[in-house]
């Protein structure tokens, strides 16, 4: 194939491109800001994530991915094609291009971003399961047939996959993840102090002092809001603990998935999962105790990623390095004009130009 081969990391919260022979060159949040009388795009990615709740009127900010899957088709399509047009430049062949998505997602859903992927640049574009390109990403692969486990907490859906021979073997995906703990916090103050507090806020409050078991010492970060009576800006603390128990339940239903995940495993893979151990990805691999807290769940010893952040835009890199691992799981780069091959889940084939 001509052109150079690029994996995206398509993720809730923010966006990251790996370059083959490069690494990973850009890591920006999935956000796009728009003039509202004219439509135009004003910023993308970190510029616009930064005007996100201080815009006036004529300004509106984006985020056009929910729950790990596009709701605003333009929005999207806009942030990719400024992203590969700041990494591709004048070349001369469209580049050939891998998006990871959610184990859950439908085949008319993956129809629309192998659409979307090519409509913003791509000669051909690729799917690969989100689960699968994580444990890449972690180091996980194996050809021999031996299981391990991993749980990949991003910023929409948190996904856990059984894998073994390169492939997945049982996974399930869930609409909790980093987002979901964000949103808990701002309820929880609002409920308990009558203060408002938006998503940025909540997101730092959850970075510093988050945790997913109670510290030993409690840890307290002063913060600003508004009042949800009087309208008047405040300033107050909030403790480790209160943000423990705003997430709590967060926190317990994905274990739950994690235990769910492991009681439809096969016995030799569930067994073989007891020696190798799970290991944690994405963002949330990062909450303090998380790993602890899986790992009394579940009692399998639990690791978290050595980057967990940036390990499924790694994981497509490998892929990318060795399109065998694609192949095995039942993918193939397609052009515009084959996107329409793919069949729906009823094993006949839709038509999402109808």
């Amino acid at each position: 194939m001509f052109g150079i081969n690029i994996g995206i990391d398509l993720g809730t919260t923010s966006i990251v491109v790996y370059v083959e022979g490069k690494g990973i060159v850009l890591s920006e949040p999935s956000a796009a800001a728009y003039d509202t009388a004219t439509g135009r795009l004003i910023a993308v990615g970190k510029r616009a994530y930064e005007m996100f709740g201080r815009t006036p009127d004529s300004i509106k900010v984006i985020k056009p991915l929910r729950n790990g899957v596009v709701s605003d088709f333009t929005a999207t399509r806009h942030i990719l094609k400024y992203f590969l047009q700041k990494i591709c430049r004048n070349m001369v062949f469209k580049p050939n291009i891998v998006v990871c998505v959610p184990s859950s997602v439908t085949s008319l859903e993956k129809r629309t971003i192998l659409e979307l992927v090519t409509a913003s640049g791509a000669g051909r574009a690729c799917l690969i399961e989100e689960p699968l390109a994580a444990a890449l990403g972690a180091g996980l692969r194996s050809d021999k047939p031996m299981g391990t486990m991993v749980v990949d907490i991003g910023g929409g859906t948190t996904d856990i996959a059984v894998m073994t021979m390169g492939s997945i073997s049982v996974s399930h995906s869930i609409k909790c993840a980093g987002n979901t703990f964000d949103e808990s916090i701002m309820r929880q103050i609002r409920r308990e102090r009558d203060i408002l507090i938006g998503e940025r806020t909540a997101e730092n409050i959850k970075k510093q002092i988050g945790c997913a078991q109670l510290r030993e010492v409690e840890l307290g970060l002063t913060v600003k809001g508004k009042h949800y009576i009087t309208g008047m800006p405040v300033a107050f603390e909030i403790t480790s603990t209160e943000v423990f128990l705003a997430i709590r339940q967060n926190l317990e239903l994905i274990a739950d998935t994690v235990s769910l995940v492991l009681q439809q495993t096969l016995p030799e893979l569930a067994a073989d999962v007891l020696t190798t151990g799970i290991y944690l990805t994405g963002g949330g691999a990062l909450l303090q105790g998380f790993d602890k807290m899986i790992e009394e769940k579940t009692g399998v010893k639990t690791y978290a990623a050595l980057d967990p952040l940036n390990c499924v835009a790694m994981g497509i890199g490998a892929a990318i390095r060795n399109p065998a691992i694609l192949f095995d799981n039942g993918e193939t780069f397609r052009t515009a004009d084959s996107i329409g091959e793919i069949k729906s889940d009823n094993g006949k084939e839709d038509n999402i130009y109808d």
